[in-house]
């Protein structure tokens, strides 16, 4: 039996909604705080939306996920993140954010929670905030953006942060961001459009042919928008390049692929869903949205009209999550 979820009175106050079902559980989910948005705005002309996103709060995100039945979600960091090549600036910026979406967290606990950014490539400021945010802050997991200064993430010198994340077998959410190598390749499309999808494939390639994954097996990845085009072309690379790498991932690359987590965002169709279906089984795949990017009711609408069996997408949209995040049980999600 579906428990009660919270929804947003126009005070900001809280008040009982009975949810309909189907319930879902949103990896895919950013805060935008007010404060750290203007910083950002000042700090750099690349925002991916406007002066209307200073408008966001906690309060309006619950108002999007009961349009959308979203029971619960996870609230990370888009890009450009907490890195801008200043190490005291990067650690001031992840402790802030974190600390104000620790606050949505504590008004709002059975709606939010939160994967805490680190300032890569800062290994000491790192290291000191990991542990903070996941002993102290007691957070979800940990945020990370597919490059930091032009280095993908099985880079040899994130290996000391990656080993301490192995150590905790920490969940760690990986969100694309802007590739260093080119800016937006086709006239009139943006980075977001078509970069992102394959910046997010060069972090996973990065991260499996450099032996990332089979050194720090413990570390669970999510992928935002369903792992980019690693499921349409990692055959062609495992093909291609095994010989002069295959040593430093050699149980194969789809072994490594089924190891990690996906978020459904931006793939809502039957293609790409399936594509992913085929290289990972069914239970590492979750439901993503990309508010406020994108209406929570359209990701939900476009996530139902994929062909699934019932079973799959309820796996999808709340199951799979309560397995990997075994607290939100005793919120009685479900």
């Amino acid at each position: 039996m579906a428990a009660k979820k919270k929804s947003v009175t126009a005070k900001g106050k809280t008040a009982a909604k009975k949810p309909s079902f189907p319930l879902r559980i949103d990896l895919h989910h950013h805060f935008l705080p007010r404060a750290f948005m203007e910083g950002e705005m000042k700090r750099t002309s690349v925002m991916h939306g406007n002066t209307n996103m200073l408008g966001w709060t906690p309060e309006l995100s619950i108002q999007e996920m009961d349009k959308a039945n979203i029971a619960f979600a996870f609230a990370s960091t888009s890009t450009p993140g907490v890195w801008y090549g200043d190490v005291e600036l990067g650690r001031k910026l992840a402790q802030e954010w974190t600390d104000s979406a620790m606050e949505a967290v504590q008004a709002f606990p059975t709606r939010f929670g939160v994967f805490a950014p680190i300032p890569l490539p800062d290994t000491k400021g790192s290291l000191k905030l990991i542990e903070n945010a996941l002993d102290n802050l007691k957070t979800d997991g940990i945020g990370l953006l597919s490059n930091y200064d032009g280095k993908w993430l099985g880079d040899e010198s994130f290996h000391p942060v990656m080993e301490e994340l192995n150590r905790r077998k920490a969940i760690v959410y990986v969100h694309p961001t802007f590739t260093p190598c080119c800016t937006n390749t086709v006239p009139g499309l943006s980075m977001q459009t078509l970069e992102f999808p394959f910046e997010t494939t060069r972090t996973i390639v990065s991260l499996i042919t450099s032996g990332t994954t089979t050194k720090f097996p413990k570390i669970r990845f999510i992928f935002a928008h369903n792992g980019g085009t690693a499921p349409m072309i990692i055959g062609r690379i495992e093909e291609m390049d095994h010989k002069p790498i295959g040593k430093n991932f050699p149980r194969g690359m789809h072994r490594e692929l089924q190891k990690m987590y996906f978020d459904t965002a931006s793939g809502w169709n039957n293609g790409a869903i399936g594509a992913l279906l085929e290289i990972v089984p069914s239970s590492q795949v979750m439901f993503g949205s990309d508010y406020p990017f994108l209406p929570t009711v359209i990701a939900a609408q476009k996530m139902g009209a994929v062909k699934l069996p019932r079973a799959i997408r309820a796996e999808i949209d709340t199951m799979n999550a309560l397995k990997l995040f075994p607290r939100l049980k005793k919120l009685k999600l479900v």
